[in-house]
């Protein structure tokens, strides 16, 4: 069987994930980061070739030595001027041989406002925050590659390290209440889970929504978090008197329930944590089978 390699740009968080998954199902994985420190981290944990790209030069070099790469992911935050990694490499991407996928994560904030009414990958983007609106113009330029890549429109990334748990164990956990308002999420593990199906058997060019089965009041998480803490459950905050930084100032402008039909159906994916409550319940028996 033919080597397969995947090339990160981006090994972050969810893309960390991502390439557990590939490695386990046979991958070789190279990619790139922002930080010296990033990379010597990364090295420690068993990647064997990991270079600086912190989006203002190109490392074409470094893809021209990997020009046995099948698939290729992006997790790069965008801007103004779309992906970085795009602008700076479209050409050698292009040119990459034996390219069979490209995937690109994105965000559901691309849908913007929808008053709690469900989005389908059909629903029209209309971002509404600059933010948002970055990642529309990243989504068009990596579909317009040789080989449309796959865009994965992210709901609100949990897992290991960054749940309410974390926050209610620190005592920075807010429940706040707005009438009606409703968050979509999904495990960093069923990210890996979405795009590792797509990889070994999906449609080029598709766009994939990436939520579990339940968006749910964010104040209902922070209260299941703190009950399986046996802690004392946070008192509830009127959205009007929350103090919120901007990031979170506009999770709040937008509410909408994302569908996660496509990814059933068309990858054949069966979530491994369908609402928040395995999600958590799983973090939290990983966590204590390590104590």
């Amino acid at each position: 069987m033919a080597t397969k390699k995947l090339f990160c740009f981006g090994l972050g968080y969810s893309a960390q994930a991502i390439t557990r998954d590939c490695i386990k199902a046979g991958f070789h994985v190279v990619g790139t980061t922002r930080t010296p420190e990033n990379r010597l981290k990364l090295l420690q944990q068993g990647f064997s070739d990991v270079v600086l790209f912190d989006g203002t030069a190109p490392i074409a070099d470094f893809l021209a030595e990997h020009g046995d790469t099948t698939h290729l992911l992006c997790s790069l935050p965008a801007n103004a001027q779309g992906d970085a990694a795009f602008i700076h490499h479209v050409d050698a991407i292009n040119a990459l041989p034996n390219l069979a996928w490209a995937g690109y994560l994105s965000t559901t904030g691309v849908y913007g406002d929808h008053q709690g009414n469900w989005v389908t990958e059909e629903t029209p983007v209309a971002p509404l925050s600059p933010r948002a609106q970055h990642r529309v113009l990243a989504e068009n330029q990596w579909r317009s590659l040789n080989i449309a890549a796959n865009i994965f429109r992210l709901a609100g990334i949990y897992g290991a390290g960054r749940s309410a748990l974390e926050r209610v164990q620190e005592g920075s956990a807010q429940r706040i209440f707005k009438q009606g308002h409703v968050f979509s999420r999904i495990h960093v593990e069923d990210i890996a889970h979405i795009v590792c199906a797509s990889m070994q058997g999906g449609r080029n060019g598709r766009i994939y929504n990436c939520a579990d089965d339940d968006p749910a009041p964010p104040q209902d998480v922070i209260e299941y978090a703190a009950t399986l803490l046996n802690l004392p459950v946070p008192s509830l905050i009127p959205y009007e008197h929350a103090v919120l930084s901007e990031m979170a100032q506009s999770f709040y402008a937008e509410c909408k329930r994302v569908d996660n039909t496509r990814i059933k159906e068309e990858l054949g994916v069966v979530l491994r944590y369908p609402t928040y409550r395995e999600g958590l319940r799983g973090i939290l028996s990983a966590a204590l089978s390590r104590d």
